[in-house]
């Protein structure tokens, strides 16, 4: 079984269902992935001014956005092996990396695209998980279809619709 922590930088940040939306959204990924080995993904739960520090200071990036991913492995999509990995040798963890999710960005876009924050917050733990594996949306061709793909496979899995 794998772990995901989720932890928040301030309290009461977040729904009380915030954290097992993203729990079931990472495991959704890892099982539509056919990843059978326990994984481990820990997850931070900010605003703004806490993803925009984050964004700021590991990318160059002086702006907040919706979710940022910290892959541990350099993975290929679709070609997962563990013993290409980090491992946390003491629990037998594939250590994936970190996702950081700027939830009243969720709540904001989640009401702008008309459907609401827990498919927002799904969406984007679909989106860092894949991200965490390999995926990659940089390029408008092909990497973008297969990223999509998977999004909306894991998506419709999870029975959370537009």
């Amino acid at each position: 079984m794998s772990t995901v922590t989720v932890t928040r930088d301030r309290p009461g940040l977040g729904h009380s269902e915030t954290a097992g939306l993203v729990k079931k959204a990472v495991a959704a990924v890892l099982d539509g992935q056919g990843i059978a080995v326990p994984c481990r993904v820990d997850v931070l739960l900010t605003d703004d001014g806490g993803i925009h520090a984050i964004n700021l200071e590991h990318r160059g990036v002086d702006a907040p956005t919706d979710v940022l991913s910290f892959p541990l492995n350099d993975l290929r999509p679709g070609e997962f092996d563990p013993k290409n990995c980090e491992m946390d040798y003491d629990t037998g963890e594939v250590l994936l990396g970190d996702m950081v999710i700027d939830i009243p960005r969720c709540e904001q876009q989640g009401e702008e695209y008309g459907h609401g924050f827990k498919r927002e917050v799904s969406y984007l733990a679909v989106h860092s998980t894949l991200h965490l594996l390999g995926y990659d949306h940089l390029d408008e061709g092909p990497q973008k279809r297969q990223m999509r793909e998977r999004e909306k496979a894991i998506m419709e899995k999870l029975n959370i619709s537009r």
